[in-house]
């Protein structure tokens, strides 16, 4: 068995952790770090100490009545995406330990779209060439 990161947990609740494929297990919030376990493999695991996170992104739906799904951003290894039974009470457990100016909300659809169609158009403008 794999040994926690905490010494004190505040919350576990059932989740899902899409790394290629989506893995099902428990997501644990503690005073140590973020940490996900596959509920049929036990090698299968994700501990995220609170000093390797950079921020959290939050995908909001509906004006905040739904969040289909969060990201925790590291300084070292990448994003890691998430989705969990009561995502407002995770995030809340989070906000505890990270500082809720770093748990910032995701692009919407149209942003995406409207930031991919100015950057065509930007792409397309000829720079003056270096000289030699």
């Amino acid at each position: 068995m794999v040994k926690s990161l905490n010494t004190k947990v505040d919350l576990v609740v059932d989740g899902t952790a899409f790394t290629g494929i989506a893995n099902y297990g428990k997501i644990m919030i503690g005073d140590k770090g973020f940490e996900f376990y596959n509920s049929r493999d036990y090698r299968k695991f994700i501990q995220i100490p609170w000093e390797e996170v950079e921020c959290v992104i939050v995908s909001v739906m509906f004006k905040g009545k739904w969040i289909p799904r969060y990201a925790i951003k590291t300084k070292k290894n990448g994003t890691y995406s998430f989705s969990s039974k009561d995502p407002k009470k995770a995030l809340r457990t989070i906000r505890n330990y990270i500082d809720p100016n770093n748990i910032v909300r995701s692009l919407s659809f149209f942003q995406v779209l409207r930031r991919g169609i100015s950057n065509i158009f930007k792409k397309n403008k000829i720079s003056p060439k270096m000289g030699n």
